[in-house]
């Protein structure tokens, strides 16, 4: 099976913070492992050397990702590698990408992969829009390009159960029928960030450490976090160290969006929180993951994945989330919380009760089993055959 994915990247300045690039670099190496022959275009190559690269442009922003597609460069692309499977992880872009099929004649079977949703839906039912897509009132304009994408599809395949029933129910809303079209294949874990948690235990008691491993958009709820932050260090119990995943971005960047730059200043000033960066070192991330004693989800409304609760996970880190989205479904329910004095009883009891916290590194650790590239891999092909 030839296999054409075309990946967007948001962040080629810091690709360690890219989640879609992270999963193409540990996916494709898998895909081929199973016998597929794999070409990543994208603006930075992914894989390994077995997989082909086309080189594409940055998109400038996240809606140039959306609605500025290049179909001639996608016809002479498909004419070129021949694919027998498109894989868009930009679903927006999928109806270009079907006119590109037509127009070089090929009959490939196009995935959409709903990495990102524009939406979300509350407990009530009532859809709402990201409001990280909605500057100048373009957020009704990518759902509607969503819901296109969504019809152009020949398979869509979204991460998590939640994702399926958001997609599901905005795809219905729109009179888009996804029919036989919806697989379920979660993202692959990072092998380099998985630690049997019975062969170490961080230190407890007074200092020991919660990490925030999030992007720090407003859109992320990180307002509630920061809130929350104050709580949580109040007692000195718990110490904070909160990733700064991003960086210096670039201007284009910053210009649409400037809440990660002040997030990070609200959260470097209060007592006994450390904000640190990667410096996009996965060796170096996974040092500071190592001997934290657990993790905080983040409070994001439209949540149907989490690379970095995940990366808790893997490494041994019982993760303690507010009930939201995948967050709910996800995680033990014993570590999901309500309201912040609910968040700070759980936060302290992991860093104080030996028993609990083995407990919940076992379960976090063996919540991951399941996402093993070989193992995700083979759940891909599957759902494009």
């Amino acid at each position: 099976m030839r296999v054409l994915y075309l990946l967007n990247i948001s962040n080629p300045d810091r690709l360690s913070a890219d989640s879609g690039w992270i999963f193409a670099d540990l996916l494709a190496p898998a895909l081929a492992d199973a016998g597929a022959e794999v070409t990543v275009a994208a603006p930075a190559p992914a894989g390994d050397a077995r997989c082909g690269f086309h080189q594409t442009k940055v998109p400038g922003t996240k809606y140039r990702a959306r609605f500025s597609a290049d179909i001639d460069e996608l016809v002479a692309l498909i004419r070129a590698e021949k694919p027998d499977v498109v894989v868009a992880n930009q679903i927006e872009e999928t109806p270009a990408i079907r006119t590109a099929l037509l127009e070089a004649g090929s009959n490939a079977l196009l995935a959409g992969y709903c990495h990102y949703l524009p939406f979300s839906f509350t407990g009530g039912g009532q859809l709402q829009l990201d409001p990280s897509l909605n500057d100048a009132g373009l957020g009704r304009p990518v759902l509607l390009a969503f819901a296109a994408g969504l019809a152009a599809c020949d398979r869509v395949l979204v991460h998590s159960s939640t994702a399926a029933s958001w997609v599901s129910a905005a795809a219905a809303r729109m009179a888009v029928d996804l029919g036989e079209r919806l697989r379920v294949v979660p993202a692959p874990r990072d092998e380099r960030l998985v630690r049997d948690p019975a062969t170490t235990q961080p230190a407890s008691g007074a200092g020991a450490i919660g990490v925030y491993n999030h992007r720090l958009y407003a859109h992320y709820g990180t307002g509630q976090f920061v809130d929350l932050a104050r709580d949580l260090v109040a007692s000195g119990t718990v110490r904070l160290r909160v990733m700064d995943l991003f960086g210096q971005r670039r201007a284009e960047r910053k210009g649409l969006d400037d809440s990660p730059e002040k997030m990070r200043d609200q959260l470097s000033a209060l007592p006994h929180v450390q904000v640190v960066s990667d410096q996009g070192d996965r060796v170096r991330y996974k040092d500071l993951l190592a001997d934290a004693r657990f993790g905080i989800a983040p409070f994001r409304p439209g949540c149907p994945w989490s690379m970095s609760v995940i990366d808790c996970q893997g490494m041994g880190l019982p993760v303690i989330s507010p009930r939201l989205g995948w967050l709910a479904e996800h995680i033990d329910p014993e570590l999901c919380f309500t309201t912040p004095a609910e968040a700070v009883a759980l936060a302290e009891r992991l860093a104080t009760d030996t028993e609990f916290h083995a407990l919940h590194a076992k379960r976090a650790h063996a919540s991951t089993a399941d996402l093993a590239p070989a193992l995700i891999a083979a759940r891909y092909l599957e759902a494009v055959s």
